[in-house]
């Protein structure tokens, strides 16, 4: 069956707010085996979301919209759909009792538009919204289903995996089911070049790359009659790949983060870290504890920015910023040993470099970073050259300052077998 997703709401269509609903639910109807050919946007104008619901239902089976249920004049999609679906709305006493609880709940009254929300299409299913005030909507009407979903993420996504997914589920005679292979320290183009000859021959498994900063991440999906027979298909895929890239996989789990695969690390090899940072100004120490259960391993984080904080607390002298400058391989080695003195970190990131927009010169661009990381007293410094403007530039350090850590930790046999 096809499903078709339109997302309802201005703000969206003026960029105000991302459109994280539509990832979540494409994926989501994946999942379950349905077929996504089309998604739109549609600002809060009734004539024009009444068209594309009418445009939606000759093309799909399902359609799913999301937004729109709130109680204000300009919220018109549960308006709209009963109008396209000739259904009257008429006033549900279960959802006028779930928003009085719900405003009860915060000592707070509702407000004469409220009530608004409690008015449902005739003969339809109505989804309860212990989160919110909009209850949900599903319609069935010649063969086709509407399903009415509220726009808050907070709303919408346990709605649907309380409700509308039971509910779609008993739609399909098939399962997808995706495993996604994360790789870091190779750009895209690289491993694409890696996998050609997969790619080529894929049929089911599938196999899509999708290049992330400072990672490339495969997503191998696998369509069955169940789920058992899925991942059975993806078993020997998931395996090639994970032969082909060796220790750039970090994960197969999707929920699994960079920066959690290297605390796993850190924790499994009862190891410590600290981390001095300049251009990225602690985006990496916020990164690590990001990570629930990183104070295990985490010991500190220094913001060195001025020179003069290199040489005042990580002892880098002065005739080596005279000499090379603050953005020098030398200067991110002796910050690492520095930093590694001062901490008595097993593991110790530093990184300094210039993410511009002004100040790069012919030897030294704009992009230039250097990292170093100290590892059982062993220094390793890697220089980097990335593109982009000034906050993309630090995401992409961090990212590779991420990627660094690993490799060295997993570099060091001698940490193996630590105690």
């Amino acid at each position: 069956m096809v499903v078709e997703l339109i997302s309802v709401g201005t703000e969206i269509l003026l960029g105000n707010i991302v459109n994280t609903n539509a990832a979540y639910l494409a994926e989501q109807v994946a999942a379950l085996g349905l077929s996504c050919y089309y998604q739109s946007v549609i600002g809060d104008n009734e004539a024009r979301l009444c068209e594309g619901i009418r445009t939606a239902l000759s093309r799909s089976d399902i359609v799913i919209l999301s937004g729109g249920l709130g109680p204000t004049q300009d919220d018109l999609t549960k308006e709209c759909a009963a109008k396209v679906l000739g259904k009257e709305l008429i006033m549900d006493a279960h959802s006028k009792e779930m928003i009085e609880a719900f405003f009860a709940k915060r000592d707070k009254k509702p407000t004469e538009n409220n009530w608004k929300q409690a008015m449902v299409p005739k003969e339809c299913i109505v989804l309860d919204n212990p989160n919110g005030t909009a209850p949900g909507i599903i319609m069935e009407e010649n063969g086709k289903t509407v399903i009415l979903l509220p726009g808050p993420p907070n709303e919408l996504i346990p709605m649907f995996e309380t409700s509308v997914m039971p509910h779609l589920a008993q739609k399909t005679d098939g399962v997808i089911v995706s495993k996604t292979v994360k790789i870091c320290g190779m750009g895209e183009s690289s491993v694409e070049t890696m996998i050609e000859d997969m790619l080529e021959r894929q049929v089911n498994p599938t196999i899509a790359p999708y290049a992330k900063t400072g990672e490339v991440h495969l997503r191998v999906t696998a369509k069955a009659v169940d789920d058992k027979t899925a991942k059975k298909l993806l078993k020997p895929v998931v395996k090639e790949l994970k032969s082909r890239f060796e220790t750039n996989v970090y994960t197969t789990e999707d929920a699994t983060t960079l920066e959690q695969a290297v605390v796993d690390l850190l924790l499994d090899r009862k190891l410590t870290v600290s981390t001095v940072e300049s251009c990225t100004g602690g985006m990496l120490a916020a990164r690590l504890i990001n990570v629930a259960g990183v104070s295990e391993v985490f010991k500190m984080g220094h913001i060195t920015y001025s020179n003069k904080a290199k040489r005042k607390i990580l002892g880098v002298k002065r005739s080596t910023l005279d000499k090379y400058t603050a953005v020098s391989a030398e200067v991110a080695h002796d910050m690492a040993k520095g930093l590694s003195s001062i901490s008595k970190a097993d593991v110790a990131v530093s990184v300094t470099g210039l993410a511009g927009p002004d100040g790069g010169t012919k030897e030294t661009p704009v992009g230039t970073v250097f990292i170093g990381c100290s590892v059982n007293g062993n220094v390793t410094v890697q220089r980097y050259q990335f593109s982009g403007n000034r906050a993309k530039i630090r995401e992409s350090a961090v990212a590779a300052a991420l990627t660094l850590m690993r490799s060295c930790i997993l570099a060091d046999y001698s940490l193996t077998f630590r105690n």
